[in-house]
């Protein structure tokens, strides 16, 4: 999907189009994948299912699964809505948050104005954590990766306060019930070979799921304590070794592309 159809105006979209590429367009998935949901009867028009050759019109009733879809487009009169993701590398001590009534630092202090609409943060870190963020202008867009359906995992650097051994290990890969009566687990967990000091040492993981302090509450869980925590990966986008806390960039057309086949390929696992 180019960076062109996704910047084109969902309201304006011509009647002659098929509704494949509108709603790719949209960035709702990709062409085959929404030819499916139509052979499949999933997508509906006006409450009826549709033929793989039906034109889109503007103003139709639109479902998938029972659920609206709704347009990118926000404002009336908006003739275009740029389809933007944006990264950030977050240092520690920043909230995410719009607005803090202590008027204390966030994330959208440091973020450029977009070029229409406004920043959807996708995920959060809290407020010791750092790492790699994404804020998108499209908001089915950061449902989609934020969802849990969407089998998107994450990779965090995590340094370990205490004796971790692989009895530790194993029962982290395995899962363990947390306080929100859930259960949880690193999908990996691999030591990283980086210099330690002390009992600290240095991990990589990866999670999933993005619930709160999950990282965290799982190391916790084994009487341990994480020190520092950085996200360096979210799916198929990764934090550029050159991009410096507190700098942020768009992803290019490229890279916009790997995210969405990425999405794509896990919703039809």
């Amino acid at each position: 999907m180019s960076s062109r159809r996704r910047r084109r105006a969902a309201g304006r979209s011509a009647p002659s189009e098929r509704i494949q590429k509108v709603l790719a367009g949209w960035g709702i998935g990709s062409r085959r994948q929404i030819e499916e949901w139509i052979r499949t009867g999933r997508l509906c028009v006006d409450g009826k299912p549709i033929p793989l050759g039906h034109l889109y019109r503007p103003g139709s009733r639109l479902q998938l699964d029972g659920k609206p879809i709704e347009p990118p487009a926000s404002k009336a009169g908006a003739s275009e809505i740029p389809q933007e993701v944006l990264i950030y590398h977050k240092p520690e001590g920043i909230l995410c948050t719009r607005s803090d009534p202590q008027r204390r630092p966030t994330v959208f202090d440091k973020l450029p104005k977009p070029a229409a609409g406004r920043w959807v943060q996708v995920g959060r870190l809290d407020l010791n954590s750092s790492g790699l963020m994404l804020f998108t202008t499209d908001g089915v867009l950061a449902n989609r990766l934020m969802h849990p359906s969407s089998n998107i995992d994450r990779e965090y650097l995590v340094r370990i306060f205490g004796r971790v051994d692989e009895a530790v290990l194993e029962r982290l890969r395995q899962g363990v019930m947390l306080d929100d009566g859930k259960r949880a687990r690193f999908t990996d967990i691999q030591p990283t070979g980086e210099k330690t000091t002390g009992e600290n040492r240095w991990f990589s993981v990866v999670v999933m799921e993005g619930r709160n302090r999950e990282v965290r509450k799982l190391w916790e869980s084994q009487g341990l304590r994480v020190t520092r925590l950085k996200r360096v990966r979210f799916g198929p986008v990764h934090l550029p070794f050159d991009l410096h806390e507190g700098r942020h960039r768009l992803l290019s057309s490229t890279e916009m592309e790997v995210l969405f086949e990425d999405l794509d390929r896990h919703a039809s696992a």
